[in-house]
């Protein structure tokens, strides 16, 4: 999972904010409740952003829109509104000072855009980052044959697998997640995704899961596991205070010890042809097609860049050629 500068990026410019801007660029209009509103709003948006920008926040006024309409409990564009709750200002002062520490805009708000969905997040969990929702993209750009079968390894809150079961109607998912709390919460976005068509294993894929190495053979294995290594330490105080380090940390000293297991399992479920998409730091592009070249039973391995150029995704096919023994080793 991405702890490094990009990735704790806690905002994107369009996620969060109901739309449009605040009221400004019309005249003030006073002396109506709607004009007095607007000054309210503008007055709102200007101090807001002033105070996030002050305590060091990366997007002040994309922040300080979609605070406003969380205590404005609205999700239409702001110049709209005529009126507001008669709590907004305690609301909004109570958003605003936690955002001023640092709190993620995501657990203020309650929820998190991811693709075309809006995910539950809670304290404690990973917050879903915009760069791992290319790996949708990626599936379907690389995938051969039917997308029926999908497991997602280190769910998380379930955002890889939920986004699954909202493009791909007639999919299934397989979600695991060894943290207790992550896997309660990544259950109840797969079902709100795909009512009835996912289902979340709480357990380690460091260990022996019988219940998943009884899904293969499947189409597609995505993941977004934890990656960093041991000695870096995340700068951001949103990813350092708020993400747990279980979700950042990959275990080793290369960080790659999840990554490691993620690839073993997915050389176990894979059906033939199918299908490996695992996000990895930018720097792990060389060491991530490495644990699959080495692993063995993969062809096509290659590294895909997110948005931004940066290496980001491994791809790998399971080769069709070899067969494996129940214990994921490889015989001809």
């Amino acid at each position: 999972m991405n702890g490094t500068a990009e990735g704790a990026e806690q905002t994107r410019a369009d996620g969060g904010s109901p739309g449009g801007p605040v009221p400004g660029g019309e005249a003030p209009g006073g002396g109506t409740p709607g004009g007095r509103t607007r000054l309210r709003l503008r007055a709102a948006l200007a101090g807001t952003t002033a105070r996030l920008g002050a305590a060091g926040v990366p997007s002040p006024s994309v922040d300080a829109r979609a605070l406003i309409a969380h205590a404005a409990r609205t999700d239409r564009p702001l110049v709209l509104l005529d009126e507001l709750p008669e709590d907004f200002d305690a609301r909004l002062e109570a958003a605003t000072a936690r955002r001023e520490a640092r709190e993620p805009l995501q657990l203020i708000l309650g929820s998190a855009p991811f693709r075309r969905l809006e995910l539950r997040v809670r304290p404690g969990v990973f917050i879903p980052r915009p760069e791992t929702e290319l790996a949708l993209d990626l599936l379907r750009e690389h995938a051969s044959g039917p997308l029926e079968q999908i497991v997602d390894l280190c769910t998380g809150s379930g955002a890889l697998g939920a986004a699954v079961l909202d493009e791909l109607p007639g999919a299934r998912v397989l979600a695991v997640e060894v943290d207790g709390a992550a896997a309660e919460l990544a259950a109840e976005n797969l079902e709100l995704a795909g009512p009835g068509r996912g289902r979340v294993l709480h357990a380690d894929l460091l260990g022996e899961v019988p219940e998943l190495a009884a899904a293969a053979p499947v189409d597609a294995v995505l993941s977004n596991p934890p990656y960093i290594p041991a000695g870096a330490v995340p700068q951001d105080p949103e990813v350092l205070a708020h993400d747990p380090h279980r979700a950042l940390f990959g275990g080793g000293e290369d960080g790659l010890a999840v990554p490691r297991a993620v690839v073993a399992w997915a050389a176990r479920l894979l059906r033939p042809g199918g299908l490996l998409v695992m996000e990895h730091a930018d720097v792990q592009g060389v060491a991530t097609r490495a644990l699959a070249r080495d692993h063995g039973g993969f062809e096509g391995i290659l590294t895909a860049p997110d948005l931004t150029g940066r290496d980001r995704f491994l791809i790998a096919r399971r080769r069709a050629s070899e067969s494996q023994d129940g214990h994921g080793r490889l015989s001809r």
